[in-house]
């Protein structure tokens, strides 16, 4: 495959400069109230909405790269489903807010063939579910055609879109595709869960020569929070450290880094010190963040909202236990959801999914119960 276009981590791309011009003249607490004031709109961290930032991510790199462009169902006149193209469509007009047919295998196959010819297409699923559809189209091709033309293509497209169980929407909207693409070969997979990851990440995505798959969490739209400052790029491949801790290692991922950080609010009154790893790329995991944090803790808890058989807990699991086994104190749990289709039912559904009264009960079993608790 060939190699991602490597972005450095953390890195702000050019950095203004502040005006210092007449400061001889001024006293020197004048001049550095002066130059606290004088701020860019792009040293600035900005508070928004999720979809906010992926809109913004988006049309910097439009802006950046004229190969960029975006195609799927209602992305370009409507705005988007969650409003993630919202308003673009005026500023670059119909050829790159391509608004296509509800065909999903057609347009994906149509976004292959337009990254192997140069252009760096991010397609958009009106739902992931919907994305079975082109189940062919990103296995046979997408992930596969730089390594069957010995390299003479690439395809650098992202394909992304909202997905999980949200809010009553019913079997066939609340679908974890996770399971289902981590198995094919050549592509990666990103799930983001913060405002500010989100805009990062997708910027790295769009830049990357490699076919990403880009999960963005259904109700996680409307979650504020701030945007790094200026033009802010996060490694694709690099876990996050969510919270430091000695007790047990928690990793998590998307919108179950919230049911997790609700668990640990409560465990930290009970006297626990978890550790909380946002896992972000599924696909490769990063191993360097996990072991270390294994060898630190030597006892793990994996929670996921995706299906426990054949889920992204179950090849976590697999390779912790392959390859830091000895650094096990306890074997690894499993906090997946059911492996029954979503219910409508508000109380089913929530039953179908872990809750933070999982996660703490899985820490008092992997670190025992404190006295008092």
């Amino acid at each position: 495959m060939a190699a991602a276009v490597p972005v450095q981590r953390g890195a702000a791309v050019g950095s203004s400069r502040i005006a210092r011009s007449g400061a001889q003249a001024r006293p020197a607490a004048a001049v550095r109230v002066s130059q606290r004031s004088v701020v860019t709109k792009a040293q600035q961290k900005r508070e928004m909405m999720m979809w906010e930032a992926l809109r913004e991510g988006l049309d910097e790199e439009m802006e950046r790269d004229p190969t960029v462009c975006l195609m799927g169902e209602d992305v370009g006149h409507y705005g988007g489903s969650y409003k993630v193209s919202n308003g673009l469509y005026k500023k670059y007009g119909d050829m790159r807010l391509l608004d296509t047919p509800i065909c999903e295998n057609g347009f994906l196959g149509m976004g292959v063939g337009a990254a192997m010819t140069g252009l760096r297409p991010i397609v958009e699923g009106m739902n992931m579910g919907f994305l079975l559809l082109a189940f062919n189209q990103i296995s046979n091709n997408c992930g596969m055609l730089h390594y069957t033309s010995g390299g003479q293509f690439k395809v650098p497209m992202v394909i992304r879109g909202p997905g999980g169980v949200g809010r009553q929407l019913g079997a066939e909207h609340s679908q974890r595709l996770e399971s289902y693409f981590q198995s094919i070969p050549g592509v990666q997979l990103v799930a983001v869960s913060t405002v500010a990851n989100a805009k990062a990440l997708l910027k790295s995505a769009i830049r990357s020569d490699n076919p990403i798959i880009f999960f963005e969490h259904v109700l996680l739209y409307n979650v504020k929070g701030e945007v790094h400052p200026g033009d802010y790029c996060q490694c694709l491949e690099r876990a996050e450290m969510v919270r430091e801790g000695t007790d047990v290692t928690i990793f998590c991922y998307s919108r179950m880094r919230y049911v997790v950080m609700q668990a640990v609010a409560e465990l930290e009154k009970q006297g626990y010190n978890p550790e909380v790893i946002d896992l972000i790329s599924l696909k490769p995991f990063d191993m360097e963040t996990i072991s270390k944090s294994i060898k630190k803790t030597r006892k793990a808890i994996i929670v996921e909202e995706c299906m426990k058989t054949g889920g992204i807990g179950a090849s976590l699991s697999a390779v912790i236990h392959e390859s830091l086994f000895n650094e096990l104190d306890h074997e690894v749990l499993r906090l997946s959801s059911q492996d029954v289709p979503t219910s409508y039912a508000y109380d089913l559904e929530a039953a179908t999914i872990v809750q933070p009264e999982k996660v703490i009960e899985a820490v008092h079993k992997v670190c025992g119960v404190r006295a008092g608790v």
